[in-house]
């Protein structure tokens, strides 16, 4: 990987210190530029403000507050740029003006220098041509507010260098965005459908086919959102809606320009009204319409090559907050209904095509299949990327299914030394799809649960046993089936952000997919019930020490570790020592201090501070998924791994049979579970 140690922001309005904002509290350091100091300090007024918001909402530390600001340095010297490994424009939208500092930074920065426009109007390649760097100019599209949306649409124009690609790419990942890669394009992917969107809610108003609580309402439950287009427009502005539909319109055609009651609210300069009564009659042909809209330019813009199915429902998701993305609501729609709505716009719009994806996805008769794990080879060394960041990167049987025929792939490939486990976003993998266990569960279909788990556990068995190398790159977060298929590989590399954890006893269940038993290999059954017990975080440094993590590297160092790595004989399981400041937890998983931290006692023989801190957090867990996580490891030691997997999965359908479990699962992210012990 390159490194970034400094990017630079030129503009300190409300997107520019919004992205300033994000990037230093993501740890990086950034110069925000502006061209008065009064128009700087206003942007650092408003981060001050954006920060002591998140304290008062406990979002944020003080300490944390203070660290961001110190990697702040706002001034009115476009210098200060020089050395920076990445500058992004983030001006007002106006092609000159863009233009004029493009060409200025172009002579500023050093070779080095990446140069990126957030622009939401302009082709890329208009900038790009205009400076000495064309290879190293893109897009870096940030959406409202930069400093919690955590969408970014990356736009490479076709004389963007891959180095530069995979420089941004990695520039995003580290201040906490989830990138999708765009072509160069008219609206780009989201605002290619969420501006029609708008436009066609101002079309039916302008028709009187609805008026505006209803088409808000039908938005709403057509996307599973919490505001509609008109209340959107109110909040970001109408004039930047009208110009979004002008630019488009210019570029694309009639369809896409702006409606003429749209563009007459704009000069009224008054927002739109809200008021008035929900017409139920009326959601109906107003849901098709938004459907049909939306629906086809999403999959008109798959049909150019502007973005991939699976990036423009991420787009969605992530960007707008939509609950699904286009291609995933024409797989729930089906297609026979998705080609009547979209036809039905056609019909409407002499400009407007049916899009040859839906033209073949009909006649195929079948719904939309995506990719969530990619393959992509560089030398000897094949890296597979869980890429549903939308979701941590969570595994379903989809998922499963693919990483299972990617791995195949890769370690069928001659060339291939060593296999690299990654995940896209800020996670590694957060676990498996819980969802896909309550379905089962209420579906009386436990024996599912238990054919997926020994699906999962094939595949790891083959990662840990495989002839190439396999390591997995802990880049992030890592909960329950993600740890367990970090622990599966033969050489953990982590970068400081890495951690790992088992919250499994938390939401009524056992961690299944072998972190127990690889925990136990690594660090002791006593050591190994402590993290299950409790599901306190493990961090990468910490993992180290205990000998779980191979190798704990900068982001820049990731490339050459795994090099090094990829024809390094690894001793996985080897004998070493727990270090001092593991005893005093590991005291807490022995037989005694078991037995009373499960029947609600405070452990004997440890630090008391510590003994109580640990019974609370145990008192919140699920009792019989701690009562069956103990007999399992006590169970499978001395065992093989294989004959250990099979006494975990001998329990599955004992566990996930539990009221406890039901109870659990289906409270994940809403509420603490109310555990039985039933």
């Amino acid at each position: 990987m390159s490194e970034i140690n400094k990017i630079g922001v030129i503009g300190a309005g409300n997107m520019g210190s919004g992205i300033v904002q994000k990037i230093a509290q993501e740890g990086i350091d950034v110069v925000m530029v502006d061209i008065k100091d009064e128009f700087v300090q206003r942007g650092m007024d408003t981060i001050k403000g954006l920060l002591a918001e998140g304290v008062k909402r406990k979002i944020f530390t003080e300490k944390q507050v203070e660290q961001t600001l110190e990697r702040i340095e706002g001034t009115s010297d476009m210098n200060a740029v020089t050395d920076a490994d990445l500058v992004i424009e983030a001006v007002f939208e106006d092609k000159q003006v863009k233009s004029d500092l493009f060409e200025k930074l172009d002579g500023i920065c050093a070779d080095k220098t990446i140069l990126a426009t957030n622009t939401s109007s302009f082709f890329v390649k208009e900038f790009a041509e205009k400076t000495g760097r064309p290879d190293r100019f893109i897009g870096l599209h940030y959406f409202f507010h930069p400093a919690k949306n955590r969408l970014l649409e990356v736009i490479p124009w076709e004389g963007t260098s891959a180095e530069t690609i995979e420089k941004s790419l990695l520039a995003a990942k580290l201040h906490g965005k989830t990138a999708i890669l765009v072509k160069d394009a008219p609206g780009f992917a989201v605002n290619r459908f969420f501006v029609p969107f708008l436009n066609e809610a101002a079309r039916m108003l302008e028709e009187k086919l609805a008026d505006i609580p209803t088409i808000e309402e039908a938005a709403k439950r057509a996307f599973r959102i919490g505001m509609g287009p008109f209340q959107l427009m109110n909040v970001t502005g109408i004039p930047i809606a009208v110009h979004a539909a002008t630019t488009l319109g210019n570029e694309l055609g009639q369809f896409y320009a702006p409606s003429q009651i749209l563009v007459e609210q704009k000069e009224t300069g008054k927002n739109w009204n809200l008021a008035g009564d929900v017409d139920e009659a009326k959601l109906q042909p107003v849901i098709d319409r938004f459907n049909g809209v939306c629906l086809g330019v999403a999959a008109a813009l798959v049909d150019e090559g502007v973005a991939s199915i699976e990036d423009t429902d991420r787009g969605a998701k992530i960007g707008l907050r939509w609950a699904m993305g286009p291609f995933e609501l024409i797989n729930r729609l089906g297609i026979d209904k998705t080609y009547e709505v979209v036809a039905a716009i056609a019909n409407r719009y002499p400009d407007f095509n049916m899009p040859q994806i839906l033209e073949s996805q009909k006649a195929a008769g079948k719904p939309f299949v995506f990719d969530f794990v990619d393959l992509n080879i560089k030398g000897n060394i094949a890296y597979i990327t869980l890429n549903r960041p939308e979701a941590m990167n969570a595994l379903n049987e989809t998922v499963v299914a693919q990483l299972d025929a990617r791995f195949t792939e890769a370690e069928d490939n001659p060339d291939v030394d060593a296999i690299v486990f990654q995940g896209a976003g800020k996670a590694f993998v957060a676990g498996a799809d819980i969802r896909y266990f309550v379905r089962n569960i209420k579906a009386d279909k436990i024996n599912d649960i238990v054919a997926f788990t020994r699906k999962g556990h094939e595949l790891l068995l083959r990662i840990e046993n495989s002839s190439k190398k396999t390591i997995a790159l802990l880049d992030g977060l890592s909960l329950g089936g993600g740890s367990e298929l970090a622990l599966a590989c033969q050489a953990i590399v982590a970068t400081p952000t890495g951690s790992m954890a088992f919250p499994e006893t938390s939401i009524g269940i056992y961690p299944g997919l072998g972190g127990m038993l690889r925990m136990a290999r690594h660090v002791g059954p006593e050591l190994a019930k402590y993290y299950t017990f409790t599901g306190m975080p493990l961090s990468a440094k910490d993992a180290l020490s205990l000998g779980i993590v191979t190798r704990l590297v900068k982001p820049a160092e990731v490339d050459s570790a795994l090099e090094e790595l990829a024809v390094t004989t690894i001793d996985k399981y080897g004998d070493r020592e727990i270090p001092e400041k593991f005893e005093a937890l590991a005291k807490l998983g022995a037989p005694e201090n078991v037995s009373r931290l499960l029947s609600g006692q405070l452990p004997e023989h440890a630090s008391q501070d510590l003994a109580a801190k640990t019974a609370k957090i145990v008192g919140y867990k699920a009792p019989l998924a701690l009562k069956l996580a103990n007999e399992i490891i006590d169970a499978q030691t001395g065992l093989s791994i294989r004959d250990a997997v099979e006494v975990e999965l001998g329990r599955l359908s004992e566990i996930f049979a539990t009221a406890d479990a039901l109870e659990g699962l289906s409270s994940a992210g809403r509420k603490r579970p109310e555990f039985t012990g039933s």
